[in-house]
């Protein structure tokens, strides 16, 4: 019985810590799938730099508690 609760119990905290919440920012189309634990944002946005050539940013970054480990949208 004991080892039932601590796996459910365990099951639920990693659901807790693991499941993302989807949002969506009015910047261009950036997504942004954000748990507990990590972040990751799909980048879509205007390029606020008008002197690049480039209109949008494009890329994916991805955090692990609050730490950038992923960024391939070229700031």
């Amino acid at each position: 019985m004991k080892r039932k609760l601590t796996t459910i119990i365990c099951v639920i905290l990693a659901f807790i810590l693991l499941f993302p919440v989807r949002l969506q920012y009015k910047d261009g189309g950036t997504v942004e799938y954000k748990a507990l634990l990590y972040s990751i944002y799909d980048v879509h946005r205007i390029n606020p730099d008008m002197e690049s050539e480039e209109m949008f940013i494009e890329g994916l970054i991805i955090e692990i508690l609050g730490v950038k480990i992923f960024d391939n949208t070229g700031k």
